[in-house]
């Protein structure tokens, strides 16, 4: 395979700089800084991770109902490096806010959550509809595969800097309190996030594109419509998204929720960070060893390996107890999460016309996002009345077994790979 080019590293970089948010605000540091906050208030552990869910579940519902209609704008020549920037502005512009917050206030914590993580995934369904403008479909899982790869490398940078002074401002080695540090972590994530940004900006442009029309807005809704009608004769999509629809909502639940998870069954601050840490390290091999296996046995293979392992993944997470337990959850998710999502990006890719990538990403972005609302309602719910949060995990398995049979009855992409 040759050299990636100027376009793929620099498109692959943006997986390195915003895997900062991914690490820090959404999966480590801000819940367990949100849960601290609002058991300072009286709030019990199942029930600020009901809110925390609850939460989750409306920023991925407005999402949800906005990308596709984004994605059709996006789609005309010049739209979509704007809604890209301007969804990356408005995340980082909001984690800054997070930092000015005052302690106690776990409600306003919430509310700017939500915007930074509106700011965070919109600009990811433009991010994602950048694949088709950077690479080829023969060299899509290898692409898409390296962004994730780089993004868990990336990520463990300032999740590291950031885990060492918690760390060391819980043992009051430095005369700074928890909050303070934790608010340095989320300031570290916006000049993370901000700089690595730097080379999609500048090298990354549109390729594909529809042709602007005089009232694009209109025209899009109206295209958008035809596409929903005619949504058969994208047979094989169809299908892809349904089976990526339930599957990908347990993935998203289990990354969404892992620290108050672990909060909840009592593990410490402290030991959740240095595993999440570690997960990255581990993540990082495993996605791009997903994308060469996925060259070598196909996508769609490799996407029932990951779904399987997510199943065992919610066997155990049900029975565990220790820490030792969640280490070795922690690792089976690590040598899947990256390759699941990564190949479920380039195999979509390959499907969608790509003069139309940002109105397809919409759907798929719409897919994913309704899925998300399930997965943390059904864990959040379930937390509430058991009293127990590891009582909703063992329902996840039934969205992994649904999406593998439905994922049974789309071809591989090798054959696709063939036909081109």
């Amino acid at each position: 395979m040759k050299r990636y080019s100027k376009k793929e590293n620099s498109w692959v970089f943006y997986d390195w700089a915003s895997s900062a948010f991914t690490i820090i605000i959404t999966t480590a540091v801000f819940p367990l800084y949100y849960k601290a906050q609002a058991t300072n208030q009286g709030i019990s552990g199942a029930t600020s991770t009901a809110y925390l869910g609850y939460t989750i579940a409306t920023f991925t519902f407005i999402l949800a109902l906005l990308g596709p209609i984004l994605g059709a704008i996006a789609d005309y020549k010049g739209f979509k490096k704007k809604f890209f920037l301007s969804f990356m502005a408005f995340g980082i512009f909001s984690t800054t806010v997070l930092i000015f917050i005052p302690e106690g206030e776990w409600l306003l914590l919430l509310i700017f959550y939500t915007f930074a993580s509106l700011g965070s995934t919109g600009a990811n369904i433009f991010y994602d509809a950048f694949l088709v403008d950077v690479t080829n479909d023969k060299r899509m899982n290898h692409v898409s595969a390296r962004g994730f790869g780089f993004g868990y490398i990336g990520s463990t940078i300032p999740f590291l800097i950031s885990i060492v002074i918690i760390l060391l401002a819980q043992k009051q080695i430095i005369p700074i309190s928890s909050v303070t540090a934790s608010r340095i972590a989320f300031a570290i994530t916006c000049l993370w996030w901000a700089t690595f940004s730097i080379p999609i900006i500048k090298n990354v442009s549109q390729v594909h594109f529809i042709e602007p029309e005089l009232n694009p807005i209109k025209t899009s809704f109206k295209r958008l419509f035809h596409t929903v009608q005619n949504m058969k004769q994208y047979k094989y999509l169809s299908i892809f998204l349904i089976a990526y629809f339930f599957y990908i909502d347990g993935v998203g639940t289990i990354i969404s929720m892992s620290s108050a998870y672990g909060d909840d069954v009592g593990l410490s601050s402290s030991t959740i960070l240095i595993v999440l840490f570690a997960t990255q390290i581990v993540a990082a091999p495993f996605s791009i060893v997903y994308g060469k296996l996925a060259d070598i046995y196909s996508a769609k293979t490799m996407l029932f390996i990951g779904i399987i392992v997510y199943i065992i993944v919610c066997v155990y997470g049900y029975f565990l107890e220790s820490a030792v337990d969640f280490w070795i959850i922690a690792m089976l998710v690590a040598s899947s999460q990256g390759g699941i999502q990564a190949l479920s990006r380039s195999y979509f890719a390959k499907l969608i016309p790509k003069q139309q990538s940002n109105e397809f990403f919409g759907f798929y972005n719409i897919f994913g996002k309704f899925a998300s609302i399930t997965g943390p309602l059904l864990l959040g719910a379930t937390a509430q009345i058991t009293g127990r949060s590891n009582a909703g995990i063992l329902s996840l398995i039934l969205l992994f077994v649904i999406g593998m049979i439905v994922l049974s009855f789309v071809p591989s992409d090798k054959k696709l790979n063939e036909s081109m």
